[in-house]
């Protein structure tokens, strides 16, 4: 394998196309750490290109390409030091990378920093890297691409955004910018479905993994997924009201007088049942349940009608301005094409899953039941951040057109540590689906616990605890740790 230096590239580029850095790194300090900013441009589009060869990856850059940002953050007194590298593997889909406010803020980096210097990228399409919104989309409607326009080019487009070609970014920015040195991965969520997807196309890059609530089931089959993370979302659902029993009757009212006539959010979204129900989609994190509680204390001014303080607080949490792609892309990160490039289709998933119970879920059920992460069909008709997804929501959910996410072949024979951290009660990754996943990949680890929720990365412990384990076992030798 060739391994190739960013200025080498640079020069094989030429004069006047697009270089693979778009500006020069800025590098300041924000409390406790150093910080370098970076950019990088690769191919739009991965299909068929190799990435080991540089002149066909000039070629496919000056076809199309996408900017990808980065940041690397480390300890003020280590700027200089040759640390270990960490990538982290944001969730999502379409989740930039934080922004820390200090080593604290999110509370891994704190630990993390002490042995690497962590690297933070925007995934494709999202933050500072190519961020794809509404007005994005519509023009790829307008001009084309792939030869097709309108929403078929928009479905073409957004197929770009999923897992095969985030990783290939990475991989490409390993062996340009950081000339090749292999480095650790953390996967938070949708970043441990990242993990995977590296293991199996380039176990060659990586030192070790950890992930955190991020084992997906392998085969990928979202149906499965809704099917179990449905008995999650009662649960959490039904302590919700043990918790705060006074809720029920407020949700109540507020139904009820959505069921009357027609009740606009500030910005001029319709507010429907479906999305009151939908404040459940954070029940899986802390403290998820407070959260919805005091934004329904001061739901109703003095003469009952809905106050303005709420009906903002239901804006902030149900629209998707500046992440639009986690809605759009939910359900197709589900999808593993394999070696035929073709499975069956996501077909709307969720909805299905609502609609097989019945009942449970209507807008007159008492109490009112709430929903996960689940994208549904009301979230590209009232979102006014959606709507110009719709189209090509639709064309996504029938696709059976997919890229090859995961090699089973490959994830049975590896041998990169995977230390994973599997949430018992998580609402989003069910637990049973990831310690199946992971009794069939090789050198991987679980550590299962029902201390955290979903979330549990951001706090003090959970970072610190899987690298222990991981060093106890020699893991990470290889770099010293």
């Amino acid at each position: 394998m060739s391994v190739i230096a960013a200025n080498d590239f640079d020069r094989t580029i030429g004069s006047g196309i697009v270089p693979l850095s778009t500006n020069k790194p800025s590098s300041y300090h924000v409390p406790g750490l150093f910080v370098s900013d970076h950019e990088a441009v690769v191919p739009l589009d991965w299909r068929s290109v190799d990435i080991h060869d540089t002149a066909q990856v000039k070629r496919a850059i000056d076809r199309s390409h996408v900017t990808i940002f980065y940041r690397e953050v480390c300890l003020p007194q280590n700027e200089h030091k040759d640390m270990p590298l960490l990538i982290f593997l944001q969730g999502g889909p379409g989740g930039k990378s934080p922004r820390p406010l200090n080593p604290s803020s999110d509370g891994w980096i704190a630990h993390a920093i002490k042995y690497f210097r962590v690297i933070l990228p925007d995934q494709r399409g999202t933050g500072r890297s190519s961020a794809v919104d509404g007005r994005v989309i519509t023009r790829i409607g307008h001009d084309g691409f792939d030869g097709l326009t309108g929403p078929k080019a928009q479905a073409a487009y957004l197929h770009r955004f999923f897992a095969d070609s985030i990783i290939r970014d990475f991989e490409w920015i390993r062996l340009t910018a950081f000339h090749g040195k292999k480095w650790v991965t953390e996967g938070q969520s949708y970043g441990g479905f990242l993990t995977l997807t590296y293991l199996s196309l380039f176990p060659e890059a990586l030192i070790a993994s950890f992930t955190t609530g991020g084992i997906p089931a392998v085969p990928a089959n979202p149906h499965e997924l809704y099917a179990h993370t449905m008995t999650k979302v009662r649960m959490k659902v039904q302590q919700y009201y043990e918790r705060y029993p006074q809720d029920a009757a407020r949700l109540a009212r507020i139904a009820d007088q959505l069921s009357q006539g027609d009740v606009r959010l500030p910005n001029g979204d319709s507010f429907s049942i479906a999305r009151l129900q939908s404040l459940g989609s954070g029940f899986g994190m802390k403290p998820g349940f407070e959260r919805v509680h005091w934004l329904l204390d001061d739901a109703f001014n003095a003469d009952g009608s809905l106050s303005t303080a709420f009906l903002s607080g239901v804006l902030a949490s149900t629209s998707s301005y500046g992440d639009e792609l986690y809605w759009t892309l939910q359900e197709g990160i589900y999808e593993d094409g394999g070696d035929s490039g073709t499975c069956q289709p996501c077909d709307w998933a969720a909805e299905s899953e609502i609609a097989r119970h019945g009942g449970l879920f209507s807008p007159d059920h008492r109490p009112l039941m709430l929903t996960g992460e689940m994208a549904r069909h009301w979230m590209f008709e009232e979102d006014s951040s959606l709507k110009p997804f719709a189209a090509a929501e639709d064309i996504l959910m029938s696709d059976t057109s997919w890229g090859k996410l995961y090699d089973i072949k490959q994830l049975r024979a590896n041998t990169v540590p995977l230390q994973a951290a599997v949430y018992q009660e998580d609402m989003y990754v069910p637990s049973e689906l990831s310690l199946r996943t992971l009794s069939s990949i090789g050198n991987a680890h679980a550590w299962v616990t029902n201390s955290f929720q979903h979330d549990g990365v951001h706090g003090d412990f959970v970072w610190q605890h899987l690298y222990d384990l991981a060093s106890a076992r020699g893991d990470l030798a290889s770099i010293g740790l």
